[in-house]
């Protein structure tokens, strides 16, 4: 079977109204894909900057699968979350991005986005905290309803991640 090795690490996020954050995150794949080794999900650890405007996390990504063929390859999908005064937590936004299919390192920024919702919990969210979420993260990554949300964008997701490719020339696939 060929093999995909992702190496890299979460950086951090910039251009957030706030800046005390963490991200919570995750791979999905198809089902001709196989886990090797690593850990497919996790979060970063909250990060309270400063004088910065980027919230610097650095955790790191190991991931190792096997495919029998191409469809279904991976996507992490991002949730970034800030986390208030009193320790309180609130999904800030959500963001997904294709892993890069060819080899070697890439420095990559992901844009992230959140649901409006109606006018009300707008001015509900502007007093009380909190905003709408997505009832299925499936949506992050899927994309099939994704077209119908009413969103606003948000700040970035700053990640590095080198793909290292193993065996895709025995099954008739050039990198």
């Amino acid at each position: 079977m060929a093999e995909v090795h992702i190496i890299g690490q979460i950086i951090g996020a910039s251009g957030f109204p706030q800046h005390i954050l963490f991200c919570k995150w995750g791979v999905h794949t198809g089902g001709a894909w196989k886990l090797l080794s690593g850990v497919v999900e996790g979060q970063t650890q909250v990060d309270n900057p400063q004088n910065e405007e980027m919230a610097f996390w650095s955790h790191p990504i190991d991931i190792h699968f096997a495919t029998k063929g191409l469809q279904g390859w991976p996507k992490l999908h991002l949730q970034v979350w800030h986390q208030d005064s009193f320790g309180r937590n609130e999904l800030y936004s959500y963001g997904f991005l294709h892993i890069p299919s060819t080899p070697g390192t890439h420095s990559l920024l992901t844009p992230t986005w959140r649901p409006l919702g109606t006018w009300q919990e707008q001015i509900s969210q502007m007093f009380v905290g909190g905003g709408p979420q997505l009832k299925s993260p499936s949506l992050i990554y899927g994309g099939a309803d994704r077209y119908r949300l009413q969103t606003t964008s948000m700040g970035q997701v700053h990640l590095e991640l080198t793909i290292i490719p193993r065996n895709f020339e025995r099954y008739g696939v050039e990198c």
